[in-house]
């Protein structure tokens, strides 16, 4: 199921929030779980199966950690056992089509015939509730979470419909507290009504329309400079709109609920470096790689070198995590080499010293290069794009034809809209936590029934990091 749907709107949420707050306080998490799982089933029902198998797992293992008399090696195999069970799940869902499709290549070059490859289906959200999970194991072994005191808590840790199927990225530890209790007000349920109505105009009056320019230049065959240009930038729009749209959405769902989810998003594109860029893009994905991989790597404890490693090694693996593909496999590489080069200019960015402004036009330019390869369905054919915004792309009949698709006042207007808004610093998470006034509802209202109108119009259109 997906938010900015009428299925979703009108019948999925009044229901659940109706049976929520009508049932004790102690059926509110079993009411969360079976709810959580009839969305995350709409879609197939056989993905509820194995995240419930999963969660059962996770729980058992975690039983086994927090036993009293359990020694450290005992503690020790549970942790392994349920990193390479999670690990081995994730790894035969997202990538055995990756690694196979890989090695039949090398086998072709050697001159040796290739295996067939079965197409196996990508859960969706697997990567998120899969890192819920093992960050829950390992803070237990580390000491740093307490055992959940029921299986209810855990499956309503795990399947928590509001951020189950694209984040943010949640550790148990943070919502230990309130899965024992949560205290409700009118006042926070407003909040979490405005944080959502703002988040959903976010995917459905900027991040469609700007996908759509994204996609028309992407999909042509010859555009020009100026149109690839446009597209990255589109693109651009259209991924953060979508990404912090959802992210918006989830918080305002949890604290409607009353959870407190942490911000994901902080204005991005206003980052003045790459190091800046990753505080503030997906915080809950990079605070998880710092905790739980860069630092048991050993962090910037052992050295320059070793801190340049580690940093590569971790985007590496971040690249990797958001899809099987060579593209984000490069683009991790590209901004662990940024990060490492930065860190050894002493976390400063390639324009530092020149004034603010110029800072982030850089910085945004060194992301919207990297973009190409997010968005791109080939290394090929980023390489393509590269060329063509380079002046190396089409002819004049293909921008032509781009033009009389792109440039209407509609479209150019979103776009415009989507640039000033961007580079806001009050962001609508701040925005929805002051006091819900009348002057609030007077802006929330209308931009949530405008949006309401426009999704009926709109094609089905996921949110980007459903794939991953």
């Amino acid at each position: 199921m997906v938010f900015t749907t009428h299925i979703f709107v009108f019948y999925f949420l009044p229901i659940f929030l109706l049976v929520y707050f009508n049932v004790p306080h102690r059926w509110r998490n079993l009411w969360i779980t079976g709810a959580s799982y009839v969305f995350y089933g709409w879609w197939e029902p056989w993905f509820v199966g194995l995240m419930l198998f999963t969660t059962v797992m996770d729980f058992a293992w975690g039983m086994v950690i927090t036993r009293r008399g359990a020694t450290r090696a005992q503690q020790r195999m549970a942790v392994a056992a349920c990193v390479v069970t999670n690990l081995g799940f994730l790894g035969v869902f997202k990538y055995y089509v990756f690694t196979a499709e890989t090695l039949n290549a090398v086998l072709e070059a050697a001159g040796i015939e290739p295996f067939r490859v079965l197409r196996v289906a990508l859960p969706i959200g697997i990567s998120f509730y899969t890192f819920h999970s093992l960050t829950y194991i390992i803070d237990l072994y580390r000491g740093h979470a307490t055992r959940a005191r029921s299986f209810a808590d855990f499956s309503a840790f795990v399947s928590l419909f509001p951020d189950l199927v694209a984040g943010p990225i949640i550790r148990y530890k943070t919502l230990a507290a309130q899965l024992r209790f949560r205290r409700q007000t009118i006042e926070r349920f407003a909040s979490g009504v405005t944080l959502f109505a703002l988040g959903f105009g976010k995917k459905i009056l900027l991040a469609n329309p700007c996908g759509r320019v994204a996609d028309a230049v992407f999909n042509a065959s010859g555009p020009c400079a100026m149109d690839a240009w446009v597209g990255v930038i589109a693109y651009a729009w259209q991924i953060y709109f979508d990404f912090c749209g959802y992210s918006d959405m989830a918080v305002g769902l949890g604290r409607m609920l009353g959870f407190e989810f942490l911000k994901n998003f902080d204005a991005p594109y206003r980052a003045e470096s790459i190091t800046d860029l990753w505080r503030r893009w997906h915080i809950s994905l990079s605070s998880v790689l710092r905790d739980y991989l860069y630092y048991p790597l050993g962090g910037n404890r052992k050295g320059p070198v070793r801190t340049y490693i580690n940093l590569a090694v971790v985007m590496l693996l971040g690249g990797l995590w958001h899809g099987a593909k060579w593209n984000f496999v490069i683009w991790g590489a590209y901004h662990g080499a940024w990060l490492a080069f930065e860190r050894w200019r002493g976390r400063r960015g390639l324009a530092w010293g020149l004034p603010v402004p110029v800072r982030i036009g850089v910085t945004f330019l060194l992301t919207l290069i990297s973009w190409v390869l997010f968005r791109a369905d080939s290394l090929t054919a980023a390489v393509r794009y590269y060329a063509a915004m380079a002046g190396m792309g089409g002819g004049a009949g293909a921008s032509r034809l781009l033009a009389a698709e792109l440039y209407n006042p509609a479209l150019m207007g979103v776009m415009a809209a989507a640039a000033v808004l961007v580079f806001v610093r009050v962001q609508a998470h701040d925005w929805s936590l002051g006091r819900q006034t009348w002057g609030r509802v007077a802006v929330v209202v209308p931009l949530f029934g405008i949006a309401l109108l426009v999704m009926a119009a709109q094609a089905f259109n996921p949110f980007l990091y459903f794939q991953f």
